[in-house]
């Protein structure tokens, strides 16, 4: 059986807007505690969220050097040389569709996508489709969407 602390970070793991938390130094410890499911006392399994706070590397926020930019008029069509994103079976490219896509290039991992489609759901906008490639981020949001989007991603890949 493993330890109290191992059971503690492994629980955390699961739950990544927690372990996100921890490591910005904003969680009361206590009341983490008291909803992971892990056996131990709630003093305990604080004190291990505690030290595995202290553990975890400080962030320095994204702060890439990605370009952003928007792209009317996009869908989903059944094949083109010209696709902005794929998704299984699905293709999106410009040409008469009627959703937007943004498109941030540069200095950017999943990390980064991970931190937009975050902004964009406190934002209150929401995403059709998303992917992330060698130093590219493309996502397809509503049409009325696209000029908060690209605002909300900016400001997310600037943090």
């Amino acid at each position: 059986m493993s330890s109290l602390a191992a059971r503690t970070r492994e629980a955390v793991r699961a739950r990544p807007f927690l372990y996100d938390a921890l490591g910005a130094g904003v969680v009361n410890y206590t009341a983490a505690a008291r909803t992971l499911d892990v056996d131990g006392e709630t003093d305990a399994i604080a004190t291990a969220l505690r030290r595995y706070a202290e553990e975890l590397p400080e962030s320095d926020g994204l702060g890439t050097d990605a370009r952003v930019s928007m792209e009317s008029g996009v869908g989903s069509v059944d094949d083109s040389d010209d696709a902005l994103l794929t998704v299984g079976d699905t293709v999106y490219a410009s040409g008469g569709g009627s959703a937007t896509a943004i498109l941030a290039r540069g200095d950017i991992d999943a990390i980064a996508l991970e931190a937009v489609l975050g902004a964009l759901r406190i934002a209150e906008i929401g995403v059709e489709a998303a992917g992330v490639g060698t130093d590219s981020v493309a996502l397809v949001v509503g049409r009325r969407d696209g000029p908060d989007a690209l605002r909300v991603v900016e400001r997310a890949l600037d943090a």
